[in-house]
């Protein structure tokens, strides 16, 4: 039997994390809290760019994905090859339903899941709102990457996977905005103050937080009138290689190189806190970035709110 914790599991959120390490970690987290041994359908959904094959790589370790960030595409798919051949070769398959029907019709792919799933095996897919309407399963786990890592467990009554794909595709061009504006922040400070690299990143509600070690002596009023220079300017941001971006003419190392605009012009409403935070615990001083709403509705007072009191 699963455990009372899964029967009684309505949705938990989590910040999604920029970074690839960060995703791995946190994926990690929520497969030991949230997944059972008998679960079999796992669904991920989410626009490109969100981080869904990294959360994915840090929830089963070693699985072999079909459509790899590095260019790695398995042919044919693992699943149909097995199916032909009238066995299964592995316990737990995986599928892009969106990279998979550009070669195979819906109806054999949900097929394939079905068999699969009938002979006890796992399979995480991937874009699962799009196999779900000719699947007709709900996923036993249904995970949702955008701003937020929204994990649910659905019952007869949902969610639904179309309902988390609006909520995470939403949410998702803040932490675009965000992730932005944190390395324009970070290039301005290495830049012209010559100040190193946060040694801490944390996140924050439509925003994000560089932590260091010491107060640095710097009008942080200044540093966010010169990031709103480069955003007014409208200089592109574009995916370079898995380790950096480039901000114009500009390579920038970043371990979230698909997960930023495409133009600064589409980071809206930046602003820092003008005062450094501090944090006792930590003992670290933080600098603190937020883009998105001002006081427009709960969800950005929310935001705000959590920032001040860091």
């Amino acid at each position: 039997m699963k455990s009372v914790m899964h029967e009684q599991l309505m949705y938990a959120s989590y910040f999604a994390p920029r970074g690839r390490n960060r995703m791995y970690v946190l994926g990690q987290q929520v497969s030991e809290r949230y997944l059972s041994p008998l679960d079999r359908l796992i669904g991920v959904v989410g626009a490109a760019g969100a981080g869904k094959s990294s959360m994915i790589k840090g929830m089963f370790p070693g699985l072999e994905l079909t459509n790899d960030d590095d260019g790695v595409n398995l042919r044919p798919l693992p699943l149909l090859k097995n199916i032909d051949k009238g066995f299964f070769t592995c316990h737990t398959y995986h599928m892009d339903t969106r990279f998979e029907l550009a070669f195979t019709q819906i109806h054999v792919l949900a097929e394939a899941v079905k068999q699969a799933l009938s002979h006890g095996k796992r399979v995480i897919i991937e874009h699962f709102d799009l196999l779900y309407p000719s699947l007709g399963i709900n996923a036993d786990v249904l995970l949702g990457i955008g701003g937020e890592v929204i994990v649910v467990r659905p019952n007869l009554f949902g969610p639904f996977p179309k309902e988390i794909v609006d909520v995470s595709i939403k949410t998702l061009q803040y932490r675009k905005m965000a992730h932005s504006a944190e390395d324009l922040t970070a290039s301005i400070l290495l830049k012209d103050y010559g100040v190193s690299k946060p040694f801490g990143h944390r996140d924050v509600h439509h925003g994000f937080v560089l932590e260091y070690p010491m107060k640095i002596d710097i009008d942080l009023k200044e540093v966010e009138k010169k990031v709103k220079q480069i955003i007014d300017e409208g200089v592109n941001v574009c995916y370079s290689d898995e380790g950096h971006i480039n901000i114009g003419d500009v390579s920038w190392a970043c371990t979230g190189p698909r997960t930023h605009v495409r133009n600064t012009e589409e980071i809206e409403n930046f602003r820092l806190f003008h005062e450094y935070k501090y944090d006792p615990k930590s003992e670290t001083y933080l600098i603190i970035g937020l883009v998105g709403p001002v006081n427009e509705n709960l969800d950005g007072f929310a935001g705000v709110s959590y920032a001040a009191n860091l």
